[in-house]
Parts: structure tokens; C-alpha cells; sequence
């Protein structure tokens, strides 16, 4: 009762609550037997958010961390204990491109942010929540790959989101990045600094906080060509050897999309995550992008949506069976009717999706099967977004919707109470609340 009451305070009435009184609690560690998650010594099913901008808001400085509190305050009440984050961005000086960045120059970091990812994992300690943090991206709108091409001699980033140049040739220049031997030992080392950071509010270090789930090598690393097949291979081997060496003691994850990382091909998929080091496996699902979700047919291709779904899903879990791994869905969304930005939008057709990925998770619960967590994307909370505009510029609140998207589009508010309401069902029918 005391967390339907947070929850009807924060997402109804849009009111100031009291922070929560923590005791000093300690968190139990995610772990793996028999190609199921454990937390502590009990099974370890969850329905989770994707809340990369969350270091960022968290700043001392350029960040809200009162808007912090109430987000996971309101996160908590749901059960939504797991977490998807960036540990932050590269260069930051392209368009489209979260701003302010982390590695704001090739090893030389922001301190204000590594204050707030410090402040962030403080507070969901205190809440028992995990976070899964990824290292690097493959696309631009957090400067990632191509920002350590730019850094070491590789010429002009190749931004398609400018007219001067296209997706292909974003897609030739990034692939680079699996062969630039000083852009490979650069994000190494970014690697072994965030790895050998100690966080200055409890003291812990990040390889010992057992609120650090996984370290995920990056947000959907992609092999974009035959010719990239092998040296991808050889880069994402020995980026997990690294953090295997590093952090014997903390899971490992890809952040792979599904076979949609690797030229469609799931044998592909299989073979990468065969890596006995990888702990469990990750796929993402994007009907707006992948042209399964129409919007001038809402109704039927929302259907449709959730007939491809089921099948990605399927197509995956074998591979989960076949290696004994958990999977996690760690990625999936779904615009509002029309593809509004606007809160007050119809969100039938996002709830009849987010409904149907659910509802495969509590099957897999019932029946102990490897699907173990999804992360939908994404908790955009109590942010303010400009409903016209619609694309992020500096000094705007972060949203869900990266920078290079419409602001809202695919972001779950705190408003957006039925489809809160679903998250709060499902963690209480799995077993996490």
C-alpha cells in the first residue's frame, strides 16, 4: 500500500513526497547458476528501464539531483530495480550529440560527471536497485566510436544527421573503429579508468559494488560489413577479456541488439556470444525502426509488431537454451499515437506492445526459462520537453529520446500512469517488488 500511495503521489498528483528514510542496506549480488540470474540465492526476474541520461541529471553541478530523487523514488515504487545506463558520452561536439560529455577529449574527463555516475550508483544502492552500465556506443548521438576515429587521425566524423553525409558512409567510417589499433587501446584505457574508480560518496569501488550488474561493452556494436566480420570478432573478445581480467566478479554483456547487430545472421549472433566469458546475452526490438509498426495503420501494424516480436524473441531464446545463458531484453519501444510528442497522447497501442513483451517474461518466470529481464526504453520521468520543437538542443532537460530524436517520442513519462501500472503489475507478478 505504502508504494501504490508513492506512486499515486509522484505520477497523479505531482507532488513533493518525503525521501524515503534508507537504512544502510546491502546489496546483493547478481549472480548465475544454470543459465538462470540469482539474486543472493533466489531466482532474479525483472522488468526494468532504460535511463542512460541518468549520471547527467545526477551532476552536482550542471545536473537536477532533486529530479534524480523523485525519478527513482518513483522507479522504486514500480519495482523497476534494474537500470540501463550510459557511463557517459564522447567528444560532444558534433550535432545531435549529448552535451556535456564525459571524455570530453581523448583521456580527459569531466569531473562534474564522473561526480554525478558516482552520486547516481550511491542513491540506487540505497534503493537495492542495479545498474547495467555500458562503456562505448556504435552510434554517434553520444560521440562513442566515431569520436575515437575523429581523436586519432581517422578525419571529419561522418554525421548522417547533416545533409552532408549518408548512413553508409557513417556506417564505413565507424567500422574503422574495429581495426584502429590506438583507437582500441584508447577506449582500453577508458575502460581501466572507470574499472579502477572508487565512488567518493560510499567509498566502494566499482568493481566490488554489487549495485554494478554488468559491464556492458557498448550500446549495439555492430558488424556492418563481411570484410568487418573478423576484426569485430577479435576487438569484442578482447574488450571482454579486459573486463574479465579487470572484474572477474561482475557479469559481462555485449549490449548487442540480436542478429540484427550482425548482418541478420542469429548463427553469427551465437557464435560471438559462445565467448564463455560473455555471462548472458542481449537483444533489442524496434518496431518503428525496422518498419513492422506503421503509422497509417496504427491498429494492424501494432499487431504485427507484436507477431515480429515474438518470433525475434523466439529466434533468440533457442540461442539462450542452446548456451545456457540468460537473455535479456534490454531494449524495446514504442511511439505514442500518431507518433505524438504530446503527454496527453493516446498510449493504447505503446501499452498492447509493452503488454505482450511482458507477458513473455512472466511466462518464462513460471516456466524458470532463460528470458530473464527486460528494459524498456525509456524512463524519461519528470523531464520537461518542448512538444514542437521536438529535437534536443543544450540547456534542454534529457529525456529518454537521445538527442537526435523527437523529444517524447518513445519516452515513458511520469504521467503516463497505465503504462506505469503495467511495470508495477508485472514486477509484483515476478516476484520483484
Amino acid at each position: 500500500m505504502k508504494k501504490i500511495l508513492l506512486l499515486i503521489c509522484f505520477t497523479l498528483l505531482m507532488l513533493s513526497c518525503k525521501t524515503y528514510q534508507f537504512k544502510d542496506v546491502k546489496t546483493l549480488k547478481i549472480t548465475i547458476e544454470d543459465g538462470k540470474f540469482l539474486k543472493g540465492n533466489q531466482p532474479y526476474y525483472f522488468v526494468g528501464a532504460n535511463y542512460w541520461y541518468g549520471p547527467l541529471i545526477a551532476a552536482k553541478n550542471i545536473g537536477d539531483r532533486e529530479r534524480l530523487i523523485k525519478e527513482l523514488d518513483v522507479m522504486d515504487s514500480l519495482g523497476i530495480d534494474n537500470l540501463r545506463i550510459l557511463v557517459g558520452a564522447e567528444g560532444g561536439n558534433e550535432d545531435f550529440q549529448v552535451k556535456p560529455a564525459l571524455q570530453y577529449e581523448q583521456g580527459k574527463y569531466n569531473e562534474d560527471l564522473l561526480d554525478g555516475l558516482d552520486f547516481l550508483l550511491a542513491e540506487m544502492a540505497k534503493r537495492e536497485m542495479y545498474a547495467v552500465l555500458y562503456l562505448n556506443n556504435n552510434w554517434i548521438w553520444s560521440g562513442g566510436m566515431s569520436a575515437y576515429l575523429e581523436w586519432n587521425g581517422y578525419g571529419e566524423v561522418n554525421n548522417p544527421f547533416t545533409e552532408k553525409y549518408t548512413w553508409p558512409e557513417y556506417f564505413n567510417y565507424t567500422q574503422q573503429f574495429h581495426t584502429c589499433q590506438p583507437c582500441r587501446e584508447a577506449f582500453q584505457n577508458h575502460i581501466k579508468f572507470i574499472l579502477g574508480r572508487t565512488n567518493q560518496y560510499n567509498g566502494r569501488s566499482y568493481t566490488e559494488d554489487n549495485t554494478v550488474m554488468s559491464w556492458q561493452v557498448a550500446n549495439e556494436p555492430r558488424i556492418f560489413t563481411e570484410s568487418d566480420r573478423e576484426p569485430f570478432k577479435i576487438w569484442l573478445d578482447e574488450t571482454v577479456d579486459l573486463l574479465e581480467k579487470l572484474d572477474p566478479n561482475t557479469l559481462i554483456s555485449t549490449g548487442a541488439e540480436g542478429k540484427a547487430s550482425y548482418l541478420e545472421d542469429i548463427d553469427t549472433y551465437e557464435m560471438l556470444h559462445s565467448n564463455k566469458d560473455i555471462d548472458y546475452l542481449t537483444m533489442h526490438m524496434w518496431p518503428k525502426n525496422w518498419q513492422w509498426y506503421d503509422v497509417n495503420k496504427e491498429k494492424t501494424s501494432t499487431n504485427f509488431s507484436i507477431e515480429k516480436a515474438n518470433q525475434y524473441i523466439n529466434e533468440h531464446i533457442e540461442v539462450a537454451e542452446r548456451l545456457s545463458k540468460p537473455i535479456v531484453i534490454s531494449e524495446f519501444g514504442f511511439p505514442r499515437a500518431k507518433e505524438s510528442l504530446m503527454k496527453t497522447a493516446d498510449i493504447s497501442n505503446r501499452n498492447k506492445f509493452y503488454e505482450a513483451v511482458f507477458s513473455r517474461l512472466l511466462d518464462s518466470y513460471k516456466n524458470k526459462g532463460e528470458l530473464s529481464g527486460v528494459n524498456f526504453w525509456g524512463f524519461a520521468g519528470f523531464a520537461k520537453t518542448d512538444q514542437k520543437r521536438g529535437k534536443w538542443e543544450t540547456g534542454d532537460d534529457f529525456s529518454a529520446d537521445p538527442p537526435q530524436e523527437p523529444q517524447g517520442l518513445n519516452s515513458v513519462f511520469a504521467t503516463d500512469k497505465s503504462t506505469l501500472e503495467l511495470v508495477y503489475k508485472y514486477n509484483k507478478l515476478i516476484n520483484n517488488l
